[in-house]
């Protein structure tokens, strides 16, 4: 999260593997929510599924940002960019 505060009803960018297909990478707009299990905590919401914040998530404020990650992590390969 590189030490950035998050507010509930931030939209962020992250990487998401295919559950079905894990080679294959995209990227995906989330949205930072109050957490329903923790309470005063948050989570990332992501396809009907909460997932707690952590510094173990890569995060990215804006699409342009993910997208210069994913061409660093994964090359110059447009298939990924939302």
């Amino acid at each position: 999260m590189e030490n950035k505060i998050y507010q509930a009803g931030d939209i962020v960018y992250v990487f998401y593997r295919n559950p079905h297909t894990q080679d294959v990478a995209n990227i995906q707009a989330a949205a930072v929510v109050n957490n329903p299990e923790i309470t005063g905590g948050l989570a990332l919401f992501l396809y009907e599924t909460y997932y707690p914040l952590s510094n173990e998530l890569a995060l990215y404020s804006s699409q342009e940002e993910a997208n210069q990650a994913y061409n660093y992590y994964y090359g110059n390969d447009s298939e990924g960019v939302l």
